[in-house]
C-alpha cells in the first residue's frame, strides 16, 4: 500500500561501518581531459629577476633575502613616511596656533604685523 520504494540492502564496508548499497561511491570513470583556460588578465608571475639572479650564480640565499627584505623595506619606508607626515601636520597646527595667539594677544601692534605679513604674501603671489 505504501508508495515508498523498497530500501536498498545494507552493506558492511571494509572499515566496519554499515551503509545502504545505493550510497556506495561509484568507481571513477576516466573522462575527457580537463581543458586548461588561461585568461589574459591572469598572467603568470614574472620571475625574470629570480631567473637572472640564479643564472648568474649568486644563489638562492640571496634571492630569498631579496624576497624577505624587499617587503620589509617597503613597510619600514611607509612607516617612516607616515611619521614624517604626522610631524608635518603637527608643525602646521602649532604654527597656526602660535600665529592665532600672537594675533589675538599682541594688541594693535600684533594685528598690524599680521596684516603686513599677509599683504607681503599676497604681493609675492601676484608676481
Amino acid at each position: 500500500m505504501s508508495n515508498l520504494p523498497e530500501p536498498a540492502p545494507i552493506v558492511r564496508l571494509p572499515d566496519g561501518t554499515y551503509t545502504y548499497a545505493d550510497h556506495l561511491p561509484t568507481p571513477l570513470q576516466p573522462g575527457p581531459a580537463p581543458q586548461v583556460i588561461q585568461h589574459i588578465h591572469h598572467a603568470p608571475p614574472d620571475r625574470t629577476v629570480q631567473r637572472v639572479a640564479l643564472g648568474s650564480g649568486i644563489g638562492a640565499g640571496t634571492v630569498a633575502a631579496g624576497v624577505y627584505f624587499g617587503p620589509l623595506l617597503v613597510g619600514a619606508l611607509t612607516a617612516i613616511a607616515a611619521n614624517l607626515a604626522l610631524l608635518a601636520f603637527l608643525a602646521a597646527v602649532l604654527v597656526w596656533g602660535v600665529h592665532t595667539v600672537v594675533k589675538s594677544v599682541g594688541g594693535p601692534d600684533g594685528q598690524q604685523a599680521a596684516k603686513a605679513i599677509g599683504k607681503a604674501r599676497r604681493a609675492r603671489k601676484g608676481k
